[in-house]
């Protein structure tokens, strides 16, 4: 259907030891706001729900920011102005496409790992 798309969301637990997992969402209006993508039933149910996918990437508590997936393994930590992603803004508008991958996170955890971005392993 035109307007719909295929969005991977690599759920972040974890930017310090690397611990994403992304869960793929078919059927994404690309026309719906940011906000309304993150609130929808469909995302935050289907990750509370989902079988297969681990309880601490279940039960983890993230918040309403997504970013552009880059080359970086987990996400990037620069341009921070051009790769948040607006809550007013249609996924269109700020640039998701079909297949586009975006990263769902903490503020918190991303705001520590920016400030040391050191890996371990």
């Amino acid at each position: 259907m035109a307007g719909e798309a295929v969005v991977t969301v690599r759920l972040v637990r974890s930017f310090e030891h690397r611990n994403f997992k992304p869960v793929v969402f078919h059927g994404v209006s690309l026309d719906q706001t940011v906000q309304d993508f993150i609130n929808h039933d469909t995302l935050l149910t289907d990750i509370a729900t989902r079988p297969g996918l681990p309880p601490p990437f279940r039960k983890y508590a993230y918040v309403f920011f997504f970013f552009w997936q880059t080359n970086e393994l987990v996400m990037s930590l620069d341009d921070d102005d051009k790769l948040i992603l607006q809550d007013g803004q249609t996924l269109r508008t700020a640039g998701v496409a079909n297949e586009t991958e975006v990263a769902f996170f903490r503020k918190e955890d991303y705001g520590l790992y920016k400030a040391n971005p050191k890996t371990a392993w």
